[in-house]
């Protein structure tokens, strides 16, 4: 459901360094919101205070939101704890692989000319030492 964001309450949170927000907001902006953050039948954040803020910076009026109608004070603590401790990070060889993947989708001309030019030098090498070429 879409909910005002001046409607959501803020609270003491965990989280008191939100970091670097540029990226999350360009990804908002780029293709929108993919998970939406988690509130209180009576407002109150829960989870999603990263992706509340982007969106306030970003000059929205509503974001989703999904609202947890019962939990203790204690159950809501533990949600807040688990949004942002039940994280993994890309590895390196992850994301390289990742970005290499985009480009060849974004600029497939590129890779192929790329595939062609190191066959080409392969050929060569191969002339060169004097390997026999299969039939």
């Amino acid at each position: 459901m879409q909910v005002r964001i001046d409607a959501v309450v803020v609270r003491e949170r965990i989280r008191s360094d939100l970091g670097e927000l540029e990226a999350l907001m360009e990804s908002l902006r780029r293709h929108g919101q993919f998970s939406p953050i988690l509130i209180t039948r009576d407002s109150e954040l829960i989870a999603g205070h990263r992706r509340l803020e982007s969106a306030r910076r970003l000059g929205w009026s509503s974001i989703e939101a999904v609202v947890l109608d019962q939990a203790s004070d204690e159950t809501l603590l533990e949600l807040e704890i688990e949004e942002n401790v039940q994280r993994k990070q890309l590895s390196h060889e992850e994301l390289a692989a990742a970005v290499a993947r985009l480009e060849r989708l974004r600029r497939p001309w590129w890779f192929e000319r790329l595939l062609r030019w190191l066959n080409m030098r392969w050929r060569q090498l191969t002339w060169w030492i004097g390997v026999p070429r299969g039939r």
